[in-house]
């Protein structure tokens, strides 16, 4: 099954829940995320490099009619097409992944070109998607804003426990933080049921984004 046809499922199943009740939001699919900033010898940002593992059901799903030479082994030119459907079916999603720049309050949004250097991998009954993110032109700014998650919390975004964040050739002064999101149930339950059933929950996932923000002063 591809990730197309999986999201669509999804999302037909999230949205019955969503209409029935507030409290019934809660994403489909999981998600364990680890980012690098890449940067030019010149000091500017070129894109973000993400490794994103699925969680297991999705994993399976996802593996479906793939032939393989050896049982429960999966190369990665095996999964070279399966990996090319991903990339070209998240960009129809912004590829969850949304960058600002500059200072607060006249913050620039930042545009990605087609991700390149994807790859599918397979380990521990998961599979891992590879790939990075270009900017459309290399930028250079003493703060960046990185968010990645999904919109409509049909998939849920974890950074990884171990090493979720790492600038790659950027320069020394620059400084790194991340911010995990909270569970927002709270949140969620002050919410008002009635804008939810009108259908202004297309920014509802805002509330479970992971933040990274990067300073070179």
């Amino acid at each position: 099954m591809t990730m197309r046809r999986l999201v669509r499922y999804l999302c037909a199943v999230a949205l019955f829940a969503v209409t029935a009740s507030v409290a019934q939001a809660h994403p489909h699919v999981w998600i364990v995320a680890k980012s690098q900033l890449v940067y030019a010898p010149d000091g500017s940002i070129t894109g973000v490099r993400h490794a994103w593992t699925f969680d297991d059901m999705f994993s399976t799903y996802a593996l479906q009619g793939i032939e393989t030479k050896t049982k429960g082994a999966y190369t990665r030119d095996e999964l070279k097409p399966l990996a090319q459907t991903n990339v070209e079916s998240l960009k129809d999603y912004a590829f969850f992944t949304f960058a600002k720049t500059g200072a607060a309050g006249g913050q620039k949004k930042e545009k990605f070109n087609d991700p390149v250097d994807y790859y599918l991998e397979y380990k521990d009954a998961a599979l891992t998607l590879h790939f990075t993110l270009p900017f459309k032109a290399p930028v250079k700014t003493p703060a960046l804003v990185l968010e990645v998650f999904d919109p409509s919390y049909f998939i849920d975004f974890k950074l990884d426990e171990k090493d979720p964040v790492v600038l790659v050739g950027a320069p020394a002064n620059c400084k790194l933080a991340f911010q995990r999101p909270s569970d927002g149930s709270t949140q969620a339950q002050t919410m008002n049921e009635q804008t939810f059933l009108n259908g202004d929950n297309s920014n509802y996932g805002a509330m479970f984004a992971n933040k990274i923000t990067v300073d070179c002063p």
